[in-house]
């Protein structure tokens, strides 16, 4: 996969990357993707940092199925680690979930495994 986006294969249709804009939504699809996660709050990191309804507005534009499930750094209840679990089960793969570095969607994904089991 060529591209400039903080992308890492978590498994075969599942990535994350790092915090990801409006900008990036159309390269996200042409890349194969045909869904995003966003496990970011808003302005978690301040008034800059893009929202989940301009995320949202770009991720439909391009063709992709879009959901917000923001959670806190550091802790994910068990709701949300069902909510993603039902995301994983719901959603067309390839997926692509973005926080701030990647590390909070990929333990949220590991523990939303973890329920299928």
């Amino acid at each position: 996969m060529n591209t400039s986006l903080p992308l890492r294969p978590v498994d075969a249709g599942f990535f994350v990357a790092a915090q990801l804009g409006p900008e990036h939504m159309a390269e996200v699809a042409a890349l194969g993707f045909r869904s995003v996660v966003n496990n970011r709050p808003d302005y978690e990191a301040g008034p800059d940092q893009p929202t989940d309804a301009a995320v949202r507005a770009a991720a439909e534009a391009a063709g992709l199925a879009y959901r917000y499930l923001p959670v806190p750094p550091g802790y994910h209840s068990p709701d949300e680690v069902a909510a993603m679990a039902a995301l994983l089960d719901e959603l067309p793969g390839p997926v692509l979930a973005y926080c701030r570095s990647g590390a909070r969607s990929t333990r949220l994904y590991v523990a939303a495994l973890q329920l299928r089991d």
